[in-house]
């Protein structure tokens, strides 16, 4: 059966695929070495973001030797682990020229699909620092669910472009937003964007169908869905096979 994620049907219980998988060999990429490649002048590639024709946002080199996906989910613990663990060494990599990264929200509730709207209102050059501190501040944002699951509720039965700024408000991140530069009339605008949301949607349901992920988070390494991979060091053992 074909999972369906519109947001008309996302319930706030849902999960829709599991947080976390088994760790094991799967397949492994395997190439030459690959030569770094210089940023241009004045710049650096882990500070060029470029948007792929779906909307998404890609760290890096264009024309990098080594794609690397991450589909990931804002309320996965274990994403969270990814992130805070990855990021730094991440960087390093995409500076290198070799690599490019790119972060696609997997979305398993309607949380995921309100972070994934603030994540992406500031523009590209402050999505990658505004999924990191999403992530960082999922410990605190399960605290605050725990208080606010009554407003929580009255957002199932909310029309879609009222549903995200209720469950923002619940959790606290509107003020989460603002402390970052968004304005408040900036995140209710992103909230409210039922297009976006929408097609947040389908494309989780499409690459769902391509690559039938089961956990998050889920890598591909140039087209190549890398199984039994969801930490760091097994993704960076991958890479060095790679070339990386």
């Amino acid at each position: 059966m074909k999972r369906l994620y519109s947001i008309a049907v996302l319930a706030l219980s849902l999960s829709l695929v599991a947080c976390g998988k088994e760790e094991g060999n799967g397949s492994t990429p395997s190439g030459d070495p690959v030569a770094a490649v210089a940023a241009p002048a004045g710049t650096s590639w882990a500070d060029t973001i470029n948007q792929t024709p779906e909307g998404h946002f890609v760290m890096g080199n264009p024309n990098a030797a080594v794609k690397v996906v991450e589909f990931g989910s804002y309320t996965c613990s274990h994403c969270a682990e990814f992130s805070k663990e990855a990021s730094e060494e991440i960087r390093e990599l995409v500076n290198t020229g070799k690599m490019n990264f790119e972060f696609r929200p997997f979305l398993r509730d309607p949380i995921d699909l309100t972070s994934a709207l603030l994540a992406r209102c500031g523009g590209k050059d402050v999505f990658f620092p505004m999924t990191e501190q999403l992530m960082a501040n999922q410990q605190a944002m399960f605290e605050t669910l725990q208080s606010n699951e009554n407003a929580l509720k009255a957002a199932e039965t909310a029309a879609p472009a009222q549903r995200f700024g209720i469950i923002a408000s619940a959790l606290g991140f509107i003020e989460f937003a603002q402390q970052r530069g968004i304005s408040e009339s900036q995140a209710r605008q992103c909230l409210a964007d039922s297009a976006t949301a929408e097609k947040l949607a389908a494309d989780v349901q499409k690459v769902s169908e391509e690559y039938d992920i089961q956990g998050t988070p889920s890598f591909v390494i140039n087209g190549a869905l890398q199984e039994n991979t969801s930490n760091w060091a097994t993704l960076r053992a991958k890479l060095r096979e790679a070339g990386i």
